[in-house]
């Protein structure tokens, strides 16, 4: 089936939102937009045409792939949060987003029927005049607590139209908090019955899992340096991806250690951090079962 008709349509739809001249003359009929509206519902009928991909993350999908796990029983997506700031002189100000890329992936597997939406990279991190927390460091991106509310809502309800049922908010930083759970309970109020949105303030439970790799792992940090990192949390963002640590140039300058602990054997680090992952994920689901009993 040919998808061609739609720049024709879009052409013709363009009358009503101000293009000058012709722009009359290229108003469609009611024919022609009943017409428009049959063929594009023909399309979001139509079979995929080749083998759809593995992937969890919904960026990484076709339409044509997310509407088929919609249709065999997938109506659960997980927005998380991250955030754009100074992380210490080693790690990438993306820190957050490289976490969740394996957190939720993880959570995802063992929620079954769940996708991951694109990590919300922008979130609030200080004020701007003056600036204060993170903004005082270049690189920071920081979003007004309105804004960040108003981005998580719309990105939720973009679900909701297009089918999931279920939205989880989880957020990797502590200024993420607040504006999930209000965002949580905006979403609620307006959908009624049709679909849910549970913000789970238990994925950012870190001391958690900190007590979990000095109790049952047997790691703790000797020091602490003073710097916006730990190894607990190099050891996650190794775990997904070394360079985000600037692993080899510590290596090379004598620095491969944080808080007294050694990064420099990469492979214990990264077992450990998917160790960390499997913790976290094992408590937020447990989270999630306990919020979806509670209705």
């Amino acid at each position: 089936m040919t998808l061609g008709f739609l720049r024709p349509a879009a052409m013709a739809l363009a009358g009503f939102i101000g293009v000058p001249a012709a722009a009359a003359q290229a108003r469609p009929t009611a024919e022609q937009r009943a017409e428009a509206e049959r063929r594009i519902q023909a399309e979001l009928r139509a079979p995929r045409p080749i083998e759809a991909a593995a992937s969890l993350w919904i960026d990484e999908l076709t339409w044509m792939e997310v509407r088929d796990l919609i249709a065999a029983g997938t109506t659960t997506v997980i927005i998380a949060t991250g955030g754009v700031e100074q992380n210490g002189p080693y790690l990438t100000t993306g820190k957050h987003n490289v976490i969740l890329r394996g957190a939720c992936e993880a959570i995802a597997r063992k929620l079954g029927k769940t996708l991951c939406a694109p990590v919300v990279a922008f979130v609030p991190e200080g004020n701007f005049d003056p600036p204060t927390g993170h903004m005082r460091y270049p690189g920071t991106i920081s979003l007004r607590e309105d804004t960040y509310r108003q981005l998580i809502e719309d990105i939720a309800t973009s679900f909701k139209t297009t089918g999931f049922t279920e939205i989880i908010l989880i957020g990797d930083s502590g200024g993420n908090q607040t504006g999930l759970a209000a965002a949580a309970t905006n979403l609620n109020a307006a959908w009624g019955a049709a679909a849910k949105a549970r913000y789970i303030p238990e994925f950012y439970q870190y001391d958690k899992m900190v007590a979990y790799m000095n109790d049952e792992l047997g790691v703790k940090e000797p020091i602490d340096e003073g710097y916006h990192d730990s190894y607990w949390i190099t050891a996650l963002m190794m775990a997904v991806d070394p360079s985000s640590v600037r692993y080899d140039q510590r290596i090379k300058a004598g620095k491969a250690s944080i808080n007294g602990v050694s990064i420099a054997d990469k492979t214990k680090t990264a077992a450990l951090g998917w160790k960390l992952f499997e913790f976290r994920a094992n408590h937020t689901v447990k989270a999630i079962a306990a919020a979806r009993a509670k209705g």
